[in-house]
């Protein structure tokens, strides 16, 4: 049977929207190539959702910045050059971006999004009841280690009325899991909010088989749009063909490979890393999540597990994980925060975050009639996949 919409894409964005459109009372075919729901770019993302922390990685200085941070060990960011026209583009594409008034304005549009994600997840979880994935309006600490650091996010914040500068001393009275960090102070922003991705998925994905509206089709891999005229027919997932009304990708990075004449997508992976670790009866791990400034790591609670994010790596599609830059992230995370969970039985994990130069997502239609897209969020996915969701869902609707 043809359903209303397919979804390619198994992932938070893929789910998020199929949810999306059951709630606006269509009817889905979920299309993912892997045999599991959510074990890739969402499995182990860094777990903060800070809605108000969306500024595009794209910003004046960053070039210059950046070539400070590959001469050192724990450099957060990485470039590996290859012959590769697709990385080209999109670094050509990058540097265009890094430009002051171009980052406010895309970084006005991501502060839009995000809130209306955060609108929409409060919206299913009061109304549709939607739990249980270690959800948290815990607040979040931005913190600083130098003084021009710290000058600058006193001097830049997005929320004045509602965030609080705190100098060391606030700092670590109101979380003392800093105790021994060499914070000098930090933004905290009290509502912001914490929850883990992949249970996240895992509810959407227990609430779309419940509907009985969604059908999944996994370990099915799309190798080819069939076109007639000015729109998709059917997909190609091995030797059969499955009949599409109307099409949406959300396969991240791997989306582009499905591009359809005079259809580009800017999209290109930067892959990050994450450790989650156990905490125990002895431990003390901070109840707010923190965001690192200068070493740009993220540390989230998630229930009875400290998740720890960081690494920016542009080295083409290579999804294997480095172990010179998990050891670099045990080393970090221990300077930081050593008493804060068990590193020595942490979780490692790689994952390939779907990005635009410009950092703001794709989502809309195309010149394809039946064609739509919701790709590109790079490190915010999950904080942007409720808002891009709906807003996707209203549109096809």
């Amino acid at each position: 049977m043809k359903r209303d919409v397919t979804v390619i894409g198994g992932g938070v964005i893929g789910l998020a929207t199929a949810y999306a459109l059951v709630r606006e009372g269509l009817s889905v075919d979920l299309v993912e190539a892997r045999d599991s729901l959510a074990s890739a770019t969402s499995f182990a993302n860094g777990g903060q959702l800070s809605y108000r922390y969306v500024a595009p990685l794209a910003d004046a200085g960053v070039p210059w910045q950046a070539l400070g941070w590959m001469l050192q060990g724990d450099s957060p960011l990485r470039l590996r050059l290859r012959l590769d026209l697709a990385q080209w583009r999109w670094l050509m594409a990058f540097m265009l971006a890094c430009r002051s008034n171009v980052n406010r304005r895309n970084g006005a549009q991501l502060l839009e999004l995000a809130l209306h994600s955060q609108a929409t997840l409060a919206r299913w979880r009061e109304d549709d009841g939607l739990a249980d994935f270690a959800w948290r309006r815990n607040g979040k600490v931005v913190a600083f280690r130098s003084e021009w650091a710290f000058a600058h996010g006193r001097g830049h914040l997005l929320d004045p009325v509602n965030q609080q500068v705190l100098d060391g001393g606030e700092l670590r009275a109101l979380e003392p899991a800093l105790a021994e960090a060499a914070f000098i102070g930090g933004v905290l922003t009290p509502d912001e909010e914490v929850a883990d991705c992949h249970r996240f998925c895992e509810r959407l994905a227990e609430r779309l088989r419940a509907s009985g509206q969604c059908r999944f089709l996994l370990g099915r891999t799309v190798t080819r749009l069939h076109m007639h005229q000015d729109q998709v027919v059917a997909l190609q997932v091995g030797d059969e063909q499955v009949d599409v009304q109307r099409l949406v990708l959300c396969a991240g990075h791997r989306s582009a490979a499905l591009a359809l004449p005079g259809l580009k997508l800017p999209v290109y992976p930067l892959k990050g890393y994450s450790l989650t670790a156990p905490i125990g009866s002895t431990h003390r791990a901070p109840e707010v999540s923190i965001t690192d400034y200068e070493r740009k790591i993220v540390y989230a609670r998630l229930d009875r597990q400290l998740r720890v994010a960081a690494m920016v790596d542009i080295v083409g599609y290579d999804e294997s994980v480095d172990a010179r830059r998990l050891q670099s992230m045990h080393r970090l995370a221990l300077d930081t925060l050593p008493n804060a969970a068990d590193y020595t039985q942490a979780v490692e994990w790689a994952g390939m975050r779907p990005a635009t130069p410009t950092g703001v997502p794709i989502i809309g239609g195309t010149a394809y009639r039946n064609l739509w897209l919701n790709l590109g969020h790079g490190a915010l996915g999950f904080t942007l996949a409720c808002g891009s969701a709906q807003r996707l869902a209203r549109m096809i609707g």
